[in-house]
């Protein structure tokens, strides 16, 4: 066989790989060409149809996929500025504000965990004693991946530490591959990385991006226990117990008695691909993770007693971020700083960049008096407004993400106040229950990585969405309703 003819299968194995981004990106592009057309002919000004044009292609391209976030986001910031949309302090306005220096130390934190083998110790230590039976596994898991939320905050910084640690206990108790049990273990680490942590300000995307973007458009900072006591009790507890029992019914399974030792913590069976101790036994603290975890402690210890000292979340963990990489402390060197997932930290700054063009346009009240032409909000009927405000969030979400959710919700929040009545803190929080709530994928990228990572069908991970979705919607958004009323919110 000649080498051009060796290489023909090549080329064309390498083909289709080329062409499909270039075909969704085109695609992308005409769609976001056509926005622009629309909002020109429906009336909008020249600078309002081209803003509109530059953050269609920006929202479809990071829901799509179709450019990486990284680039995407400094083709915003290109076109933008080339395009003279607005003024670079606004263009790059997110870079200046406190969401994207508490994403940054939230990824310098995350390494600390990863560096020092903290996370690793804590999750070992606390998944001990769950392999005992099903049921208690997933639980177990949905609890861990909460509880790493209020000191690991970066979704894709717990399930990189979490799942490994997962697959390792399925392993050893038996679920392979193929298994119902093994696929319901990787869902709970994803959903429940993802959805309970919607309840911790610091600990997810979505709720930095919104927190930015109230703070650049309204001035307002949020409190880190107010939003944990508003958001936890529901969309925390009672939404990870409904999780945790969809999960078993939809994925039940068995863990193996022959697996499984009599005393709990220790597990007997195939050598786990990670390489992970079950044993309730621990190595001794090392002093790195020592001097982390006195860092934590006082990290968390401060962003729960905001309202005493008013330090905003953002310093504290920059504070803490500093700390971890001081030379004297030791936990992290310096070097350890390449590995922060920077395109993250970006693409924070390009959304938050994106609020502040579409409100400096008047996108933003344009688009306000669209949404409110059709949507039938009555003023004064709290319920009925609750419900579809919720709506609302979960259909940006479905479109554009839910990290786009703080972008496009948050320019909107002015015009809802007055179309509704409610104070604008409530109209501003009840975006959170739409975002939170799932149906696929790629509405929540630390999902997608999960399943991926997980070699779980994105079938089995929708038909869990779109369950938790509806009981969501059936059951937790009363309840939520009602806790907000207790609260006074409403």
């Amino acid at each position: 066989m000649t080498s051009s003819a060796a290489a023909q299968p090549v080329a064309m194995l390498q083909r289709p790989r080329w062409r499909a981004p270039v075909v969704i990106v085109l695609v992308v592009a005409l769609a976001s060409i056509a926005v622009g057309a629309g909002l020109a002919a429906a009336g909008f000004s020249h600078r309002q149809s081209l803003a509109g044009a530059m953050v269609a292609f920006a929202m479809a391209s990071w829901a799509t996929n179709a450019l990486p976030e990284l680039t995407t986001g400094l083709a915003f910031f290109a076109l933008a500025s080339l395009g003279q949309l607005a003024s670079p302090n606004v263009i790059f306005t997110g870079f200046s504000s406190s969401a994207f220096w508490l994403v940054l130390s939230g990824m310098v934190i995350a390494q600390a965990m990863n560096k020092t083998g903290l996370g690793r110790r804590v999750a070992s230590l606390v998944a001990a004693p769950l392999s005992t039976s099903y049921a208690r596994l997933i639980i177990g898991i949905l609890l861990i991946s909460y509880g790493l939320a209020f000191v690991m905050p970066s979704n894709i910084g717990r399930i990189s530490l979490l799942l490994p640690i997962a697959l390792a206990i399925a392993d050893q108790v038996g679920l392979d591959e193929g298994r119902p049990g093994r696929t319901g273990v990787v869902l709970a680490v994803g959903f429940g990385t993802f959805i309970l942590s919607t309840t911790i300000l610091p600990a997810n995307v979505p709720n930095l991006v919104m927190a930015g973007a109230i703070e650049a458009l309204y001035d307002v900072r949020l409190s880190y226990i107010h939003y944990l006591v508003l958001h936890a009790p529901v969309l925390g507890l009672a939404k990870g117990g409904v999780l945790a029992g969809l999960i078993c019914r939809q994925f039940p399974d068995r863990i193996s008695p022959k697996l499984a030792a009599i005393e709990g913590a220790v597990v007997d069976g195939p050598v786990s691909r990670a390489p992970i101790s079950l044993t309730s036994v621990q190595p001794p603290m090392s002093a790195a993770e020592r001097r982390l975890a006195v860092i934590l402690i006082a990290t968390l210890g401060l962003w729960l007693t905001e309202g005493v000292h008013g330090l905003a979340p953002a310093w504290v963990g920059l504070a803490a971020a500093v700390v971890c990489l001081l030379p004297g402390v030791a936990v992290i060197g310096p070097e350890a700083f390449n590995d922060v997932n920077h395109r993250t930290v970006l693409y924070v700054a390009a959304l938050l960049g994106v609020v502040a063009v579409i409100s400096e346009t008047g996108l933003a009240t344009s688009l306000s008096k669209a949404v409110l032409s059709f949507l039938p909000l009555r003023a004064g009927e709290n319920a009925w407004n609750f419900v579809l405000l919720v709506l609302l969030s979960l259909a940006i979400s479905l479109v554009a993400s839910a990290n786009a959710v703080g972008a496009i919700y948050t320019a909107l929040a002015n015009d809802l106040v007055q179309a509704t009545g409610l104070p604008l803190n409530t109209v501003l929080m009840i975006q959170v229950l739409g975002f939170s709530t799932v149906l696929f994928s790629y509405q929540a990228p630390p999902i997608a990585v999960a399943i991926g990572l997980g070699k779980v069908s994105v079938l089995d991970a929708s038909r869990l969405g779109v369950r938790l979705a509806i009981l969501t919607l059936l059951l937790l958004l009363p309840l939520d309703y009602l806790w907000w009323r207790l609260l006074g919110v409403i």
